[in-house]
């Protein structure tokens, strides 16, 4: 440990501040009583990975601050006792001749001469291993920040090829084209609409990891919207969202990845019209979010598969939130798929008003 190879250096300068002050003052050199001076610090080497894991397995933290702080000082004299014992040792077998006054009188003169000091130490070595947690706490807590947002720039990428893809590009201009050659301009023109509607949603978000549920289906119907000027007749999407979920923290494009799936791997492959339906509830301090299609269906091992784009939506749960998150896709009863996602319940802030004053 760093930290207990850290002691060598003042174990050296006590060592020479030994033989210096002996011939400043004219005494004959004794090595091992300069020895015995610098084996204090090496005494604290041994005992500070004791003292480490002692502060990592009682931190001084809330709730438990003041009972941590009594429990530290309370180690702090054992580990001047461990260390007043330690030389003990040490000067019987490098001074046998120094215990004239008797082992346990100068074990005893020892503890409470250093006792300040050796709690100071103790104490010390807390702070020590205390702000090196922290330090690699908060570089972990950096690093994690730092995936969450490449992923979430990932996300808007997959977002963003899998709406701007030519095959989504060239069936929503033909649509438009087509409407155009009916003379049906208004339908034309709430198409393209609808089109710059899903360019600006998904253009417009911010490097945020989580945005309202609100947010993320407007986005979801706008993207629907234009799926549904293609085929009318085959797309029945349908909300069941409860209001308390509404200001409700989503991962962003967390549920329009579910949609794409249900409607690429659900309706798509239907032959008559399709129905997906978007439910929201809490439950206690989670909160579910449920699309279900009426598709063919599929198994829990198919919907692992890369093609059905889930995978990089279970990174980023796991990310975002651990091990409570969870995101699973079964088959629904009689057909169809249903993916069932539950997060833990926090709400965004909602922005104030605007200063009347500005």
């Amino acid at each position: 440990m760093l930290v207990s190879l850290a002691w060598l250096g003042p174990s050296i300068l006590a060592a020479i501040d030994a033989l210096a002050q002996q011939r400043i003052w004219g005494q004959p050199l004794n090595v091992l009583g300069a020895l015995f001076t610098s084996i204090d610090w090496f005494l604290y080497a041994l005992l500070t990975p004791g003292v480490f894991v002692l502060a990592r397995r009682w931190p001084i933290a809330r709730p438990h601050l003041a009972s941590r702080v009594f429990l530290h000082v309370a180690f702090s004299i054992v580990f001047s006792a461990a260390w007043a014992g330690a030389g003990t040792i040490l000067k019987m077998l490098l001074q046998p001749n120094s215990m004239q006054q008797g082992v346990g009188k100068f074990a005893v003169s020892w503890f409470f001469t250093t006792l300040p000091f050796g709690c100071a130490v103790y104490l010390a070595m807390v702070g020590v291993e205390h702000a090196i947690r922290y330090f690699t706490e908060a570089r972990e807590r950096d690093l994690q920040l730092a995936r969450l947002s490449e992923q979430l720039t990932s996300a808007r990428l997959a977002a963003l090829k899998a709406q701007l893809n030519p095959h989504f590009l060239f069936n929503s201009l033909n649509t438009i084209t087509v409407l155009m050659r009916e003379g049906d301009t208004v339908s034309a023109t709430l198409v393209m609409e609808q089109l710059s509607d899903v360019l600006r949603l998904t253009l417009s978000r911010t490097q945020e990891n989580e945005v309202t549920l609100e947010e993320e289906l407007d986005l979801v119907r706008q993207y629907l919207a234009v799926e549904r000027a293609r085929f009318p007749d085959r797309l029945r999407p349908e909300f069941v969202i409860a209001p308390d979920t509404v200001y409700a923290a989503v991962p962003s494009f967390g549920v329009q990845h579910l949609m794409e799936n249900a409607l690429r791997h659900g309706i798509a492959k239907r032959s008559d019209a399709g129905r997906i339906t978007v439910s929201s509830r809490r439950d206690g301090d989670m909160l579910e979010i449920t699309v279900k299609d009426d598709g063919p269906g599929t198994t829990a091992s198919a919907a692992q598969l890369p093609g059905h784009g889930l995978a990089n939506t279970r990174e980023r749960l796991r990310t975002l939130y651990g091990e409570r998150a969870s995101l699973e896709v079964i088959p629904a009863a009689g057909a169809g798929t249903i993916a069932r996602l539950r997060i833990p319940f926090h709400e965004v802030p909602l922005a104030g008003p605007p200063d009347a004053n500005a």
